[in-house]
């Protein structure tokens, strides 16, 4: 009893402290954490294999302001006489369904699977096209929905150890930010089925590479 009147009131001086600095911080630099994470930059190439960079795809215009964007590129490879459209976007999004609905004109529900050491994603075939859509957070791991999303991230997000960072402007005090991976390839002749081993075969890969490339805000 006597060791917590002893320390009460510096304990309550640094409670207020925190919470005059984060009201300050907010009223003062409102845009500050907006600013940190537009510093997202994809990488022009990305490896692949068995599989060609097709370097003459041109990247689509933007035609509808997306205020959870970050930011985007989008990759085209080649194998034989099949081409593979990879889309990469750094949004603030976490379920994948919105994503989908929000940025393609896709209508079919997707299906979803998961894979050990991978996590989840969703595949589906919408249009002539067999697609692959998944989200992978700061960990690494690989999701579909909003709460899925969120219960990984939260094992790891420790906000305290960004609270300082997050007051001198340097890091977000949490990070919300989803890799977001949307893969497609046309199905032919083939079944949905054959479509999907092939879109998962290059998801796999894919994901390994960008596991511990994660982009560090």
């Amino acid at each position: 009893m006597i060791i917590w009147k002893e320390f009460r009131l510096p304990l309550l001086a640094l409670t207020f402290s925190s919470v005059f600095l984060v009201l300050g911080k907010v009223v003062l630099f409102p845009n500050a954490e907006k600013s940190t994470l537009a510093t997202v930059v994809f990488p022009e190439t990305v490896p692949l294999s068995q599989w060609q960079l097709n370097t003459k795809y041109s990247q689509p215009t933007l035609t509808k302001e997306h205020s959870n964007l970050i930011a985007q590129k989008h990759y085209q490879y080649i194998q034989k006489d099949l081409s593979l459209d990879i889309e990469m976007r750094y949004v603030t999004i976490f379920d994948v369904s919105k994503l989908i609905k929000e940025y393609t004109s896709i209508s079919s529900s997707p299906l979803v699977r998961q894979q050990d050491k991978v996590g989840y994603y969703g595949l589906g075939v919408d249009k002539g096209r067999a697609y692959l859509s998944a989200c992978i957070n700061l960990q690494g791991n690989s999701t579909f929905t909003d709460q899925r999303f969120r219960q990984s991230n939260s094992l790891y997000n420790r906000r305290w150890e960004r609270l300082l960072p997050w007051l001198l402007g340097k890091k977000p005090i949490e990070d919300r930010g989803c890799l977001w991976a949307h893969l497609s390839i046309p199905v032919q002749n083939s079944t949905p089925e054959a479509a999907y081993k092939k879109l998962e075969n290059v998801w796999f890969s894919w994901h390994q590479w960008w596991q511990p490339r994660f982009p560090k805000l």
